[in-house]
């Protein structure tokens, strides 16, 4: 077994441990009827907060859904999972579980130094090329010069009418940004997820994630903003842009409590909102 010499935990994120660790460490956690810190006090000290908490509660394995939630945010370290479980008096768990969570860090740490093999990938969607040509409106049929935006829009169908608003005052205004709204500039016929992907990674700046209640339904929605943030852990790049434009009933999503919020609910505030939001998508 590794000693902890040996493994910087620090540089492991979270994602690198496996499905027989998070199920182990679910069975000492999920119970309630027990004098020892449970998933609760380890999820108050992740930072969610109550009503998040409530919400997990709902859940049959509860802890699950903490840890995947929590893996999202750039702190999410193997480190600092260790840290917080000791700080929750839980020594227990990191003594059992050792040497499982040693093993999967090795096999992070392998898998980060083997070098891939450049072979051509095929999917459902046809042959993989360096990009895609012919996805939106006003792509080059050629391909020799495709189509880029300022930002990508994630919303559900029933925000679409404040992405309406959104078109009218950041594209047909002296703001001159280009959206890439994909109900209007995706051509039909296309693999949603594998275009949805591109276009995020290579063709858009940014990404505005509309927040609203059936966001957080939607798994198309959930699909793009996890995508978007595995781009750019810690928000370093400023690539995704959260906008609140009516109040909510359920909690803000706990992946993104960390970026700074463009809030059209404050009507103290509304008159600064369009500013600010093309300021954001027009810097570099």
């Amino acid at each position: 077994m590794a000693s902890k010499s040996s493994i910087d935990y620090e540089a492991i994120p979270v994602t690198a441990l496996n499905c027989s660790f998070r199920k182990k460490l679910g069975l000492y956690l999920n119970p309630t009827n027990t004098v020892a810190a449970d998933w609760r006090t380890v999820a108050e000290m992740m930072d969610f907060t109550y009503l998040e908490i409530k919400n997990f509660e709902k859940r049959d394995y509860p802890f699950e859904k903490v840890l995947t939630e929590w893996e999202t945010r750039p702190e999410a370290t193997v480190a600092n999972l260790l840290s917080i479980l000791e700080k929750a008096e839980r020594k227990d768990v990191i003594s059992d579980l050792k040497e499982i969570i040693d093993d999967d860090c090795r096999k992070y740490l392998e898998r980060q130094q083997r070098k891939p093999l450049q072979v051509p990938v095929v999917d459902s969607c046809g042959p993989r090329t360096q990009e895609r040509d012919g996805i939106t409106l006003y792509d080059d049929p050629q391909g020799l010069s495709p189509e880029t935006f300022d930002a990508f829009i994630c919303y559900c169908q029933s925000d679409f009418q404040f992405v309406h608003e959104m078109i009218k005052q950041l594209e047909q205004t002296e703001c001159n940004l280009k959206l890439c709204v994909f109900d209007r500039d995706v051509l039909p016929g296309t693999c949603v997820w594998t275009i949805t992907s591109e276009l995020i990674e290579k063709r858009c700046k940014r990404m505005v994630v509309v927040i609203s209640d059936d966001y957080l339904d939607s798994d198309a929605c959930d699909f793009q903003t996890k995508f978007a943030l595995s781009l750019c852990p810690g928000a370093r790049s400023k690539r995704l842009i959260p906008v609140v434009y009516k109040s909510m009933k359920k909690p803000f999503p706990s992946i993104l409590r960390f970026l700074t919020i463009c809030d059209y609910t404050r009507p103290c505030t509304q008159i600064w909102f369009w500013k600010r939001l093309a300021k954001a998508l027009s810097l570099p």
